[in-house]
């Protein structure tokens, strides 16, 4: 999102703590990577020995352990007589990595290499955030949802069913790692913009988890994907004999509350109650509703509505800086009225009143349309959610007549609904504005409301463009180029995955989302943190939490004592 600011412009991240720690908008910056340069290996005693080592992908460092190493560790000959810097090793699966035709062969390579030296996957990755951030997140990702079947490799993750109701605390305790710091559950019911894909979303909380450790530098022993198996509505992967989760449909009401409570207890009697647990692709109906229940309860943040809220909100604000104006001077019109509409919106009332405006006046600014039209008062089956942004106006049916009629300064797409945002649309936001601000938020690339290129040629290089996924560079007839921003949670939740960890945050409010530039300032600042004394060198703080890449040395310690005191004595 962050190159909604104009011509060759980019979001970059601030340098300091980590990739993405603390997200800023900013003119564009050569590509950097997020690991700190080498330093002095640090030596980590092992008991392991043999295949253990090698075939445990927090230890195996492949033809890059030493020589001594592979004496002590009982490895020589069980790897080729080969030593190899990573820096070698890097661009080894570089070379075979750019070799590959299909960006889903390029995610299996990535995912096996995780599988099998975990330190060189998270150095390829923090080599070129942008360049592997859309092969290991989205649009990639979604793909690799679908054909989870088929890309399944190895085991990563916990899977919960419903049927384990009961003894969650003791499958908790198979999982391998004591020192959990963040869990990243879905149930797999709103998988992107794809739908219920039930067991195969477990790629999502995989990807989120490994952008945690790329872009917050977060450890990745201490993180944990889980997946809640409560079945699926998906039809087709019920008939599919080589779907992996439970086949039936999907358990609701107090069945499946249960399963969650004594899911978000389970993890805080075992990991702690500062244990980060972020929800992913929970469906609208539990999403708000789980959020309300359990976030003054638990150490929890939903990403769908908080994180896409946060970085929209960012990308709005940098984007005044090219509507020279204030956000009270703006109208939003969204196409779409779910978790990250409510999200977004809810963030910008808060920003809007942070600026003086009422309540009142900051919703009658925002306007929503769901599969139904226009939300009015008066309309029946509303929910709460939308209640709060029902409008005094007669029923509107379509999005273009919703356009015409509000002349919005800004809209925003979060429905997954390709091509909502039509020919027409963007025609009219050009002619009523001479900067208009158009997000199509949607994930992946294919449910993209516009695509970039749409959206510069028609408003003639004057609307103010961010994506949820990436697009590639615009070129316009008249030889202007145009980078398209791309307004993605992961500029966002990394950050504020490290900050809560960094300061033992026990509760996420909404506060922290809108000033995700100052977490720890603000969570000491609110007596949210939990580690005291508070660092007088913040910065200095997290780096020391931060993971690194770098290889660790498994060499024995070794050393002498003074010649004298080793005379062997005789008789």
């Amino acid at each position: 999102m962050g190159a909604a600011l104009g011509t060759s412009a980019r979001l970059v991240l601030r340098p300091g703590l980590a990739c993405g720690a603390v997200p800023r908008w900013a003119p564009s910056a050569p590509a950097r990577g997020c690991h700190s340069k080498p330093g002095p290996a640090r030596s980590v005693p092992l008991k392991k020995r043999g295949y253990d080592v090698t075939r445990n992908p927090h230890l195996n460092k492949g033809m890059a352990f030493t020589l001594e190493e592979r004496l002590q560790l009982g490895i020589h000959g069980l790897i080729p007589p080969c030593f190899l810097s990573q820096d070698v090793q890097l661009l080894r699966i570089m070379r075979y990595y750019e070799r590959q035709q299909s960006d889903l062969d390029k995610y299996i390579i990535l995912m096996t290499l995780q599988d099998r030296n975990e330190k060189l996957f998270y150095r390829v990755l923090t080599s070129d955030v942008e360049k592997f951030m859309p092969i290991v997140y989205t649009p990639t990702v979604g793909l690799a949802c679908q054909h989870y079947g088929l890309t399944f490799r190895r085991p990563r993750g916990l899977f919960i069913t419903i049927h384990d109701k009961g003894h969650l605390a003791t499958m908790l305790n198979s999982w391998p790692e004591d020192d959990i710091k963040a869990v990243v559950v879905t149930d797999g019911e709103r998988i992107l913009g794809l739908g219920d894909l039930g067991c195969y979303g477990m790629g999502i909380p995989v990807g989120k988890l490994a952008l945690y450790t790329a872009c917050g530098g977060v450890n990745p022993q201490q993180c944990l994907p889980v997946l809640l198996d409560v079945g699926t509505n998906n039809e087709e992967l019920l008939r599919d004999p080589l779907y992996i989760g439970l086949k039936h449909q999907r358990v609701r009401g107090k069945e499946y509350d249960d399963l969650l409570d004594e899911f978000m207890q389970a993890v805080t009697d075992k990991f702690g109650i500062n244990c980060l647990i972020q929800f992913e692709d929970f469906a609208n109906a539990n999403a708000f509703r789980l959020l309300n229940k359990y976030r003054n309860k638990y150490c929890m943040f939903n990403d769908d509505i908080q994180g896409t809220a946060s970085v929209a909100v960012a990308g709005i604000l940098a984007a005044l800086r090219i509507t020279k104006n204030k956000l009270s001077n703006h109208v939003f019109v969204f196409q779409g009225a779910g978790e990250a509409a409510m999200g977004i919106a809810h963030l910008l009332v808060m920003a809007l009143e942070k600026q003086g405006v009422s309540k009142a006046e900051a919703t009658r600014k925002i306007w929503m349309v769901d599969s139904k039209g226009l939300i009015v008062k008066g309309r029946t089956h509303l929910n709460h959610e939308k209640e709060m942004f029902a409008q005094e106006h007669p029923e509107v049916n379509s999005l273009e007549e919703v356009v015409r009629l509000v002349k919005p300064t800004a809209i925003i797409g979060v429905a997954a609904i390709a091509g909502a945002f039509t020919e027409q649309i963007l025609r009219d936001m050009a002619s009523f504005h001479e900067r208009p601000i158009i997000f199509a938020l949607s994930n992946p690339t294919s449910k993209a409301e516009c695509t970039a290129e749409k959206c510069y040629r028609v408003t003639e290089g004057r609307g103010i463009f961010a994506s949820g996924s990436p697009f590639k560079s615009v070129t316009l007839e008249d030889g202007r180029t145009f980078i398209p921003g791309q307004g993605n949670n992961a500029y966002v939740f990394p950050g504020v995955a490290l900050g809560v960890i960094a300061g033992g945050i026990r509760h996420i409010p909404d506060e922290i989302f809108l000033l995700t530039a100052e977490v720890l300032d603000f969570a000491y600042k609110h007596n949210l943190a939990s580690y005291y004394p508070e660092p007088k060198d913040k910065e200095a703080f997290v780096r020391s939490l931060v993971y690194t890449p770098d290889y660790d040395s498994f060499t024995l310690d070794s050393y002498t004592w003074p010649k004298e005191a080793m005379n062997v004595q005789t008789i």
